[in-house]
């Protein structure tokens, strides 16, 4: 190099060689002095002066024409050199070019233009600029493809972009890209040169990265690289940064970390050429039309300061409002100052001049027409950031808007993860709450605290109770579980008959006699416990018997086969009529659920609120409506009144559901349906430890067990259960309520949901609950979806039985 008018180089060979290359490196200027040894004979008079003066100048220095190895013998021959240079190094055109005397693969710039000489110079005193992407392996391949081109004469494209990396006078990195005129090199082989054939070549070419296997090819120093080359230097420094950028922001690398924003914003500075220019970066929220700060404390944002967010009218002007948010075009401050004086004491301006800010530009970063956030440049220097530098962010927002879909994608990704592992599944309309506690609680993560997902509670919303029992389920089941026990002891029995029979031993005596108590036992009443008796009875007592039996003769072993044969592997004892049981209760689950689940979907669209069911033996619901629920939109009490509505006539269509199916069911089973309404707002609280909902508060806590206990409740007087297949209920404690559903159930009935018998019963106390009513309205049937005919209970039962 040569910025000082001395030479100062850093260079792996001459002394202290210790780079590897195919070649040894042999700096010559003799292909170069023979170009004037032809120019002299058959130039024209001109050119033969002019070569006839530059072969006297360099006669008298042979070694730069026999070659060598020291690079300080540039410096020693700077002069002549400099003459012997002077048409590939035109004058004219010095303060243009950017080019110098170089070597293959080495850190030497000699004999530099007086463009590349000033910035050198402008770099600092003792600056030495390194080759950029070299790699020691690659380099060594890519010398042999030197020699197999250059020598072998193959056809192999061994191009790759190497750059020095040189800040300006102002501390900004400028990045300058190499073109190499090999024009005057010579390769020439050493003694025991290999010969490379095409076959050679082909399994080189298939082995691209092993430089071990090109090493024992064309060994290192097995050829001379005689002569120089002229390196020519051209500004790249923009598509440099714009590489880098689109490299840093499509990397995988942590954008949370100082390095990467530091890395971005040295980038940024070389793209603009801007020593002061500093970056930051805000994300938009549709639903809040605001402006939030990217997670974690590390980047900054010149709009919102220290604020974590802020609503875009309130951080912009109407201008940056329009051009940001309504156009999603480039906002460009010039002249903070007077932008601030034209708008009149604006906030934002008045923001950025507190912070030392003199000009900006405000770039949104969108995909597909959706805003995703603004990307922020500043700086202290007015007029250095303008409309007309603001055009160069085009190349490179295309990549910062894929790198924010994707991080958008991730965070929700990471939150999603967040609210499954702290939550289990939250429904749709809640979803957002939770979303905030954990963009709060990866927040609290990532600036090293103890992070705690909190409670989350929504105040003063309704609540709306129903639910759809299969009647008789209990004595269904425990019916089922008789039988099938019966029928496998009974079973049992007979094998142990026959075993007593046949061996007359006391103890098959015994165990027929224990197998009848509980035969009598389960004839009589079973108990909650008489099941897993049994069970055990049979697997500790009998099924070892049966093992020993087995191997006693053919005939046994067939018969505890196939008592076997009739025994359930996963249930581990006789299953018919339970299995009966259970496929009719999870057949009515199913319809009902099903049935809920898709007007559900609807009843969403009308007016968002949270919902959540329950499978047992039959099916119930919770729903809660009001203002604290909703993110976006205002509650009216007339949406709780269409709430209810559709809670009433979808309760009436499961009924029919059910009824529809009960004739394919295994065992014949009814149910009933019951509304309870509440006409007070309450709490609900997420519980972390239960990961649901409930009622928050001891006042609260009176609704649940009203709800718990109102399906056992007695009308009072008689002594004949609330609910029946058949009937709506209605429980409420309000005049107002009974009012309201009974206009309900009279425009309902219009529709054909009801028919004319309705009643309205007092209850009976019920652990502690008192003063509550109901209203019991017979509910019309059709047999399908699209019969017109109704039926009601009575009528539907005669019909499904004849």
């Amino acid at each position: 190099m040569y910025p000082h008018g001395r030479l100062t180089y850093k260079t792996p060979f001459g002394s202290g060689m210790e780079q590897q290359l195919p070649f040894k490196i042999l700096i010559s200027f003799d292909k170069f002095v023979r170009y004037y040894e032809e120019l002299a004979k058959s130039g024209n008079k001109f050119e033969r002066n002019k070569a006839a003066r530059i072969l006297e100048a360099q006669k008298p220095y042979p070694e730069l024409r026999e070659g060598f190895t020291d690079v300080a013998t540039l410096e020693k021959h700077r002069e002549v050199l400099q003459i012997l240079l002077t048409d590939a190094f035109s004058g004219v055109l010095s303060d243009n070019e950017i080019k110098a005397v170089s070597l293959p693969y080495v850190n030497v710039l000699f004999n530099p233009s007086r463009r590349l000489k000033k910035i050198l110079e402008a770099a600092g005193p003792g600056y030495e600029p390194i080759l950029q992407n070299g790699d020691e392996d690659f380099d060594y391949i890519m010398a042999c493809t030197v020699i197999l081109n250059f020598y072998f004469g193959y056809h192999l494209d061994f191009t790759r972009p190497y750059t020095f990396q040189i800040p300006s006078a102002e501390g900004v990195m400028h990045y300058y890209r190499v073109m190499y005129n090999a024009d005057f090199m010579e390769i020439i082989p050493q003694k025991g040169a290999p010969e490379i054939t095409q076959k050679d070549v082909d399994e080189l070419l298939a082995r691209p990265h092993d430089v071990e296997f090109w090493k024992s090819k064309i060994p290192p120093n097995s050829f001379v690289s005689k002569g120089f080359v002229i390196a020519n230097l051209f500004n790249a420094t923009s598509e440099y940064a714009i590489s880098a950028i689109k490299s840093s922001l499509i990397g995988r690398m942590d954008r949370r970390t100082e390095n990467f924003i530091d890395g971005l914003e040295d980038t940024f500075r070389s793209f603009f050429d801007l020593q002061d220019l500093k970056i930051g970066f805000i994300t938009y929220s549709e639903y809040r039309n605001a402006f939030e700060k990217v997670e974690g404390n590390r980047v900054k944002s010149f709009i919102l300061k220290d604020q974590s967010a802020k609503e875009c009218k309130k951080a912009l002007c109407i201008g940056s409002y329009e051009k940001l948010i309504e156009q999603h075009s480039y906002h460009v401050v010039p002249d903070v100052a007077k932008f601030l004086e034209n708008s009149k004491g604006n906030a934002l301006y008045k923001g950025l001049l507190k912070q030392g800010i003199e000009s900006a530009i405000f770039a949104p970063i969108t995909d597909q027409g959706e805003l995703l956030g603004v990307l922020e440049l500043v700086s202290a220097r007015a007029n250095v950031l303008n409309g007309v530098n603001a055009t160069k962010l085009d190349d490179v927002m295309p990549y910062l808007a894929a790198t924010i879909s994707r991080t958008k994608t991730e965070e929700a990704n990471l939150i999603d993860a967040v609210i499954q592992h702290e939550c289990t599944t939250i429904h749709d309309s809640v979803l957002w709450r939770f979303k905030e506690e954990a963009r709060r609680f990866i927040r609290s993560d990532e600036e090293g605290k103890r992070p705690n997902f909190k409670e989350i509670s929504f105040r003063d919303v309704h609540p709306l109770f129903g639910q759809v029992d299969i009647k008789g389920s209990s004595e269904a089941r425990n019916s089922a579980v008789q039988k099938d026990l019966l029928i496998q002891l009974s079973a049992i029995r007979s094998i142990l008959q026959r075993l007593l029979d046949d061996f007359g031993l006391p103890i098959y005596e015994e165990l027929i006699f224990r197998v009848n108590e509980h035969m009598t036992e389960i004839n009589e009443l079973l108990l909650n416990n008489a099941e897993q008796s049994i069970f055990n009875f049979v697997r500790e007592e009998i099924i070892p018997v049966f093992r020993h039996v087995k191997t006693l003769d053919k005939d046994l072993r067939d018969l505890v086969k196939f008592y076997e044969e009739g025994i359930d592997s996963e249930m581990q004892a006789y299953y018919d009529h339970r299995k009966n049981y259970d496929i009719s209760v999870r057949q009515i689950n199913q319809s009902l659920t099903r049935h809920l689940d898709q007007r559900q979907e609807e009843a969403q669209k009308m007016f968002p609120h949270y919902y959540e069911r329950y499978q047992t033996d039959g099916v119930e619901h919770n729903m809660y409506i009001g203002t604290s629920i909703v993110q976006d939109r205002t509650f009216d009490h007339l949406y709780l009144q269409n709430l209810r509505l559709w809670q009433l006539q979808v309760m009436c269509e499961m009924e029919n559901a059910h009824y529809r199916i009960k004739p394919t069911l295994p065992i014949s089973l009814d149910v009933a349906s019951l509304i309870m309404v509440h006409n007070t707002e309450i709490t609900i609280r997420f519980r972390m430890d239960e990961k649901r909902f409930d009622v928050d508060g001891t006042y609260n806590a009176r609704y649940e067990i009203i709800k718990k206990r109102i399906d056992k409740a007695y009308i009072k007087g008689k002594r004949e259960r609330l609910t029946q297949p058949g009937k709506m209920v209605i429980v409420y404690s309000q005049k107002s309520d009974e009012l309201e559903y009974l206009g309900y159930i009279s425009f309902l009935r219009s529709k054909g949901y009801f028919t004319d018998a309705i009643e309205i019963v007092d209850l009976e106390s019920v652990q502690g609950v008192s003063g509550l009513k109901a209203i019991r309205a017979d509910i019309l049937y059709s047999r399908d979806a699209e019969e017109q005919r109704t039926y009601t209970y009575q009528d539907l039962m005669e019909t499904l039985e004849s």
